[in-house]
């Protein structure tokens, strides 16, 4: 059986005014039905804080590692960074920014002042973008050691440069596939997004940038 909008407003008032449902995350708008606010913990934001958590411990023991491994012999030998590392850096930090704005026209657009998607979808967009720039800037990186005859065996240096940079654009993508599902949940007629979907793809997202910034002057230091 089909249920209207006004059908729906009337069952957030109703939920409301029970207690029951959590009706005050219900607001239509423009025939739409907005699922934003949250007042309450959600699963996605312990699990974000863990996999947070989890992440830095495995780049903690990398460098770790990285160092131990640095000062145990004479075989260890410095390259030199392709420069297009820097320019990855400024397209990720310029995605954060992007994800920002994107946050602050969704909720604009969740309180009834823009009832069009057009301009927080934008955003989002630019930075879906930006960061498979970044992960495609990464892989001209890796082609260029590879030209200069430096592989993931070739010695230390360089294997450790490889392994913390493919697992960092590993993570991206997986903040990428999280970007891809709030852009579909976006689109969707009846939009369904919550604001701790959205906030924690953001936290998740610049964890990233920080993580790379400490990882380009951990390979810019030691390598």
């Amino acid at each position: 059986m089909a249920v209207t909008v006004d059908e729906l407003q009337q069952i957030a008032i109703d939920d409301e005014v029970s207690g029951v449902g959590g009706g005050e995350n219900l607001v239509p708008i423009a025939g739409q039905l907005i699922a934003i606010g949250d007042h309450s913990p959600e699963p996605s934001r312990t699990g974000i804080w863990v996999a947070l958590a989890a992440i830095t411990m495995t780049f903690a023991a990398f460098t770790s590692a990285l160092i131990v491994s640095q000062g145990s012999g004479p075989k260890w030998q410095h390259i030199s960074l392709p420069p297009i590392l820097y320019l990855n850096t400024l397209v990720l930090i310029a995605s954060s920014f992007t994800l920002e704005f994107a946050r602050s026209r969704v909720a604009i657009f969740a309180r009834g002042q823009n009832a069009q998607h057009s301009v927080p979808m934008a955003w989002l967009c630019a930075t879906l973008l930006l960061g498979f720039l970044f992960v495609a800037g990464q892989y001209a990186a890796w082609l260029r050691l590879k030209a200069s005859g430096l592989y993931l065996a070739t010695n230390l240096s360089s294997s450790f440069f490889y392994v913390l940079t493919a697992v960092h654009a590993l993570h991206v993508l997986g903040g990428l596939a999280a970007l891809a599902m709030v852009i579909k949940r976006f689109t969707e007629p009846v939009l369904t997004l919550r604001k701790s979907t959205l906030d924690s793809t953001s936290y998740y997202w610049h964890f990233m940038g920080i993580l790379w910034l400490y990882l380009l002057l951990v390979l810019w230091m030691k390598l």
